[in-house]
């Protein structure tokens, strides 16, 4: 079966000791967030996921709609936070740090 893959939505993980991995030629993904667990997601049928490296990750498929909602699965698994930065995010995504707390 030989799809060609239309659609590409790129996701970068940021954070010490953050990975993911694919496996099953890309119908697992399996993250580490600094869980006490790895997190694993079950790609969708019509969804591949890769890692070109730890951490980065490519979704890709012909279905806008699923590959978008794909990937808005992965980043809910920890979102980028305001404070230091770290999390999963888009590659064009710009996160807007915010200052230290005031009292």
């Amino acid at each position: 079966m030989s799809v060609e893959a239309k659609i590409f939505r790129f996701l970068k993980i940021v954070g010490v000791g953050f990975k993911a991995r694919t496996e099953a030629q890309g119908r697992q993904l399996f993250l580490k967030l600094g869980y006490s667990h790895e997190v694993q997601l079950d790609v969708p049928p019509a969804v591949r996921a890769f890692c070109f490296k730890p951490n980065v990750i490519c979704c890709t498929g012909i279905d806008k709609q699923r590959v978008h909602q794909f990937a808005a699965t992965v980043r809910s698994c920890k979102p980028p936070e305001v404070y230091k930065g770290k999390g999963i995010m888009y590659i064009d995504e710009v996160v807007k740090k915010q200052g230290k707390k005031s009292k």
